[in-house]
């Protein structure tokens, strides 16, 4: 351990809510290779020689899913970490609240400010951080940019009039760890504050508006940010390492179905495959009652032989009282995906008297697309009536079916890290 005047310290920013990738969990805690993005991420900043302390900052109401990245930890790891504190209403407030969490315990000579949702951050770049920060007070890793960029003026609805083309030579796209002097940083944060200007976007922003020279140094082009779905997936391959899931040549085709089904009752509004759709009465359910979604993560978990909703989510639990479903279908595309899996294509088809979803359709498509992680091409959703026969023809409730399709590895389908899981959820 480093002493108190040469230590340094990154504070890990976790507290956002990834609203762009769907999911129904923050980013910051999808699997990507069977573990969370976090745990990828803190694994890779805590294996490091040179970081003596790491100090995470979650949103208030993450606390569980923060355990859950810290069970996948090494030991080692785990012993530099100090206990997460909340972040704020931004990225800037959330930092702050880092930077104080670690001055509490000790202030440390540099500290490093680095993006949860960055779990590809080799030890190369962390050794170039903690130079430059020794270096200069202010020091962020940048890349060079390879397309022309513009700058625009607005000139109508969707459109922009050209202003500027910047000379891309001199441009960096930057990234993150960056790298200060802690009591520098700090200082920053609380003049910011002071002023009531939170809308900094990044830690070397800040720096600037502070009147701090900040340098640009080397950084990665593999360091990427998962933002979008896409990236979800991409890195979901990245991390999928030949030692977890045993040598493969093929595929087998898995094929898996759901049902579900809700009583209506009081109520304005049900949800219909993610989608708020109006009408004239609710569904009686312990969550939020999504018959589509419910199906569909049950015709998941059927395809790699993984239990059912209430196996994972058990209706008795009080904190999937009023659970948005997005969270259960996100749960079991991860477990699809931990298991070398591949999600082929998804069919739902809801049977209801009323409320009618012609209009919501495509926006139901999209969103169960964005949870899943697939293209718009491979979810499918239709709707029929029961010719007034049974509980659905006499509008007492409302039901779903849903098959997917799935891809697994041949040779073994599950990797030994889930099947223990597995054996030890079965008892």
């Amino acid at each position: 351990m480093s002493s108190p005047g040469s230590s340094v310290a990154a504070v890990v920013v976790a507290a956002g809510r990834g609203i762009r990738i769907g999911g129904g969990m923050p980013k910051q805690y999808r699997r990507v290779g069977g573990q969370a993005v976090l745990t990828r991420t803190l694994a890779a900043l805590g294996a490091h020689p040179g970081l003596d302390r790491l100090q995470v900052v979650i949103a208030p109401d993450a606390a569980d899913f923060y355990e859950e990245c810290l069970a996948d930890l090494d030991p080692a790891v785990r012993e530099k970490l100090g206990p997460p504190v909340p972040g704020g209403a931004t990225r800037q407030q959330s930092v702050r609240a880092g930077l104080e969490a670690l001055e509490r315990l000790g202030a440390p000579a540099i500290v490093l400010v680095h993006d949860a949702a960055r779990p590809f951050l080799d030890p190369g770049l962390i050794d170039r951080a903690i130079a430059a920060g020794r270096d200069h007070r202010a020091a962020v890793p940048g890349v060079p940019v390879t397309d022309t960029i513009k700058r625009v003026e607005p000139a109508g609805p969707g459109i922009g009039r050209v202003h500027e083309t910047p000379d891309r030579e001199a441009l960096r796209a930057v990234q993150t760890p960056q790298a200060f002097a802690f009591a520098a940083l700090i200082e920053a944060h609380r003049a910011a504050a002071a002023q009531d200007l939170h809308a900094f976007t990044d830690d070397g922003a800040l720096a600037e508006w502070a009147g701090l020279p900040v340098v640009v140094f080397e950084g990665d082009l593999r360091n990427r940010k998962i933002t979008q779905p896409a990236d979800l997936i991409e890195a979901d391959r990245a991390f999928a390492a030949p030692a977890r899931i045993a040598p493969m040549t093929t595929y087998v085709t898995r094929l898996g179905t759901g049902f579900d089904v809700h009583a209506f009752t009081t109520g304005d509004h049900v949800w219909l495959g993610g989608i708020r759709i109006p009408a004239d009465r609710g569904v009686l359910a312990h969550s939020d009652g999504d018959v589509a979604l419910h199906a569909l993560t049950d015709a998941l978990l059927g395809a790699i032989a993984d239990g059912d909703i209430g196996t994972h989510f058990p209706p008795s639990d009080e904190q999937w009282r009023g659970a948005s479903s997005d969270r259960f279908l996100a749960h079991a595309c991860d477990l699809v995906r931990a298991r070398g899996g591949r999600i082929d294509h998804l069919d739902i088809t809801v049977l209801a008297e009323a409320p009618r979803i012609g209009a919501h359709r495509e926006a139901i498509r999209a969103r169960i697309a964005e949870i899943a992680g697939v293209p718009l091409s491979a979810v499918s959703i239709k709707a029929t009536t029961t010719e007034k026969l049974g509980f659905v023809g006499r509008a007492e409730g409302l039901a779903a079916q849903a098959a997917a399709t799935v891809r697994l590895p041949e040779e073994t389908d599950i990797p030994l890290d889930a099947q223990a899981e597995t054996e030890m959820r079965q008892g």
